[in-house]
């Protein structure tokens, strides 16, 4: 008997990391964890920006979104897997499937178009120090950000419209513990050359578009740093894109590592455990990267956090 075609199917089933019974509450503790310390050391840093005057410069309004982004990027994946794994059940709806999946999208393109950005900014304030808050206007900053977030919002549309036009045989297995693109196009019963074409030539632009970017500005910062005469200039020039660095460097080499693993093996169960890395254990990694590489977050952290405390002991004194 032939699969049910069926263009209007409502669950999906999230397979999720494994089928181990006895490693559900390990691993429900291991990714709770971790996104408690995401979503508390991006706000982390989102709020000492704000609060510090000081850091109301072109390169923190830039840091500030992309712990934003961080935070929803983390949010559209790890909550789902959550209640799946608390509730002992793998279903997603269709409609859920597709709204996570778009959202997915939206939210890794913006990560990498904004490290391009950023990279841009470095390259800036290192090539060009007298003319920077000139060039980096709060206008084009803005204008910048803006144009990240309508490139990825219609490149996450155009490949959602794309997969709702497919055709799925129930029942449906993502092994995944979220609905990916590829993985979602490739368990359609209709042709998926379409699909196949788009995802293939958006990676290309949309990864190596940025990505030259960001490799042109490091040449050029490059350039600019081994033109200045002494040690000293050079180091603390490196220093302040030393941090950018670091999460450009986790960014690409997780991402590459997942479809090398994808690609080589042919194991689904791999490359979802693969995907953990850029898909939480970076978003969680880059507040620590910025506040412990970089004396200004530090510096604004730990104004925050005191003025926070100290708030707290003048209310208990005026009560008391």
């Amino acid at each position: 008997m032939e699969p049910k075609n069926d263009t209007r199917i409502s669950d999906f089933l999230l397979l999720g990391l494994s089928d181990e019974t006895k490693l559900q509450p390990l691993i429900f503790g291991i990714f709770l964890s971790m996104y408690l310390l995401t979503m508390i050391g991006n706000l982390l840093i989102i709020l000492a920006i704000i609060s510090d005057s000081h850091l109301h410069t072109p390169m923190y309004f830039f840091l500030s979104n992309l712990s934003f982004i961080d935070i929803c990027f983390t949010s559209t994946t790890v909550p789902k897997m959550l209640v799946n794994i608390q509730t002992q059940s793998k279903v997603i709806t269709y409609a859920g499937c597709i709204t996570q999946m778009y959202f997915f999208m939206l939210f890794i393109i913006l990560d990498d178009f904004l490290l391009a950005v950023m990279a841009y900014d470095r390259y800036v304030a290192i090539g060009h120090p007298l003319h920077y808050m000139v060039i980096m206007n709060p206008q084009l900053c803005v204008l910048l950000v803006l144009l990240s977030w309508v490139i990825s919002f219609l490149t996450s549309l155009l490949h959602t419209l794309m997969t709702l036009r497919l055709s799925f045989c129930a029942p449906v297995e993502i092994p995944h513990f979220f609905c990916e693109l590829n993985q979602v196009v490739h368990l359609a019963c209709s042709d998926t050359f379409l699909n196949d074409m788009a995802i293939y030539f958006g990676s290309v632009l949309l990864v190596g578009g940025p990505f030259s970017g960001i490799l042109y500005s490091y040449c050029k910062i490059v350039s600019s740093i081994h033109a200045i005469s002494s040690t000293q200039g050079k180091y603390k020039a490196f220093s302040t894109c030393a941090s950018h660095l670091s999460v450009v460097s986790l960014f690409y080499s997780t991402i590459i590592l997942v479809y090398l693993s994808s690609s080589v093996t042919q194991n689904f169960d791999s490359s979802a455990a693969a995907s953990v890395m850029y898909t939480l254990v970076t978003p969680m990694l880059n507040p620590f990267i910025y506040s412990l590489r970089n004396k200004d977050v530090k510096t604004a952290l730990k104004s925050f956090l005191w003025r926070k405390g100290g708030g707290k002991r003048s209310i208990d004194k005026l009560s008391s």
